[in-house]
């Protein structure tokens, strides 16, 4: 449900803080008071379309809130955790803040973390739906048709099955397409596969042997160099006594002192022996070294040979040389598809057509449970028409088949809502053939019928009464009270029958303060909305009879 809405600097309204409750809200005031400005205002935090006309004179900008506190698995929740944007704690509290400067930038926000106007949008679309008299509506939207009637026949699970169906299916196509594909790529590079894979079998490629040949070959370019140098370092360690004997000689020299020094040689004996240990490790490396470095032309002309073939090969595929085994892993696959006769092609092509049986089937079943539940839809809504001062019109649901290159994850149907205003008179789509005062109770009885389908939870409606009173509007309020057990339901109204009906009531008024013209809202109880209803019905000069008729009004709206 809509909590608070916090306005600043929007046309008229300089500063607004208003509370929401659950259930019905009736919003009134004279004409021009202000209370298209407040949907405007609201349709700025939904992501609406801005204009610098809303910025009210003399303000740098224009700025919104609107907090939501919603069910933790809400729509809203999903779509904004597809955008990276985290849900909030346990409160449920969604907040949609639009500001709007003089020139006309808008920045959207939600729970204040930046987003894009669309991304709001988007999430306001899944939580306030507008009605009014002329606007394009979700419910005149033949792309969600389809969807209401499956939401009023209870068929998701048969519209889930269906589209898993489908989904299954096209994976399915997909990857025999690309066998396939792929098949009709390998026979035509037959020859050239075949030399590929010979070529690449015969050179055996291993994973890191380009940085051991490497290796290799720097040893055998400086195997005189390092050798002389090994030599050197041996003769060096030999020369004299030698380094050996010379640390052998000094640490005898100690010892024999050793017992009358108080421990103070400890320290330089015991360095003196480990140089000894670590001298005479050094001389057995050395020796080692020697050994494995010798200078071999033959062993440096294979390196040689060795890396120009494997780098070769690498430039020829273009890839690194450690990644040669893994085109050879790569040809030998396709080869093998040529090989085996295309057969997995073939399983893939049975398994793709046995899941579009799979598909056609679920929607065909889907199908047959619509048109079901399409007669039961338009009958359902027929029924509210009377009421409403619709009593010859007519509402159905078509369906149709779509042609295969139509079909999609909702399955193979078209589904239209139409309506038949006159007898005689072909039916047609709503928003063709409806003025703006019938197509506003046409969405009223779509609603009503559709309360607990749809699962959008705030209703606003903006005048939907326009045009009707007595028995009309009592029925256009009482219908209003109706949704609102499903929905949190918001009303602009001029109807005192639709305004008594409402759990709440908010005053919408214009005044003049130093010298500026400002709108306000208050809510409204007791003896001040018996006064508010009275102005609805007698005008401006309120009588004891209007006030009468007022109270009569109210209790009625809460008689069992």
């Amino acid at each position: 449900m809509l909590g608070t809405l916090t306005i600043r600097d929007v046309v008229l309204i300089e500063k607004l803080d208003l509370d929401f409750a659950p259930g019905f809200t009736a919003l009134t005031g004279e004409t021009g008071a202000g209370k298209s400005i407040l949907l405007d205002a609201l349709g700025l935090a939904l992501g609406l379309r801005a204009e610098a006309r809303l910025v009210r004179a003399g303000a740098a900008q224009a700025s919104v809130a609107a907090e939501f506190r919603l069910a933790s698995g809400h729509a809203a929740f999903a779509l904004l955790a597809a955008h990276g944007i985290e849900a909030p704690g346990g409160d449920g509290a969604l907040i949609l803040r639009r500001t709007l400067g003089a020139d006309g930038r808008s920045r959207a926000f939600v729970n204040d973390q930046p987003v894009g106007v669309g991304l709001l949008r988007n999430v306001g679309e899944t939580l306030v739906e507008i009605h009014g008299q002329f606007e394009s509506q979700r419910l005149l939207d033949a792309a969600s048709h389809r969807g209401l009637l499956d939401a009023f026949a209870a068929l998701g699970p048969d519209a889930a099955g269906t589209a898993a169906a489908w989904h299954g299916w096209r994976e399915a196509e997909a990857q025999a397409r690309a066998a396939a594909e792929g098949l009709e790529k390998a026979r035509r590079e037959e020859d050239y596969l075949r030399h590929a894979v010979e070529e690449l079998s015969r050179l055996g490629p291993r994973v890191g042997e380009d940085a051991e040949l490497a290796s290799a070959r720097a040893i055998q370019q400086h195997a005189g160099r390092v050798g002389e140098a090994l030599r050197s370092a041996s003769a060096d360690l030999e020369a004299g006594k030698g380094v050996d004997g010379a640390l052998a000689s000094a640490l005898r020299h100690l010892e024999r002192v050793a017992a009358h020094a108080g421990g103070k040689l400890a320290t330089a004996m015991a360095a003196l022996a480990r140089a000894g240990a670590e001298t005479a490790e050094a001389r057995a490396q050395l020796e080692r070294a020697g050994a494995g470095i010798e200078l071999d032309p033959a062993a440096l002309e294979a390196a040689e040979e060795r890396l120009f073939a494997l780098r070769a090969a690498a430039r020829k595929h273009g890839v690194e040389v450690d990644r040669l085994p893994e085109v050879l892993l790569s040809l030998q696959a396709d080869l093998a598809v040529i090989e085996d006769g295309g057969a997995a092609a073939r399983k893939l092509a049975q398994l793709a057509e046995a899941r579009r049986l799979a598909f056609v089937s679920a929607a065909k079943d889907l199908s047959r449970k619509r048109r079901a539940g399409a007669l039961g839809l338009g009958l359902a809504v027929t029924a509210e028409m009377a009421p409403l001062k619709l009593g010859k019109a007519g509402f159905r649901v078509r369906i149709e088949d779509a042609s295969e290159a139509d079909w999609g994850p909702a399955g193979c149907d078209r589904v239209l809502f139409e309506a038949e205003i006159n007898p005689g008179q072909p039916p047609g789509p709503l928003n063709k053939i409806a003025s703006g005062g019938e197509l506003a109770r046409f969405m009223l009885a779509l609603k009503a019928v559709l309360a607990g389908a749809d699962p959008v939870p705030v209703l606003i409606f903006d005048e939907v009464d326009a045009g009707v009173g007595g028995a009309v509007a009592a029925a256009v309020g009482e219908r209003l009270a109706g949704l609102a057990r499903a929905a949190q339901v918001l009303v602009v109204t001029h109807s005192p029958q639709v305004a008594a009906r409402g759990d709440h009531h908010v005053r919408v008024a214009k005044r003049t303060a130093k010298g500026a013209t400002v709108t306000s809202a208050e809510p409204l109880d007791g003896p001040a909305r018996v006064e508010e209803i009275a102005r609805m019905l007698a005008g401006a000069r309120i009588t004891e009879e209007a006030r009468a008729a007022a109270q009569s009004l109210l209790a009625a709206s809460v008689a069992p």
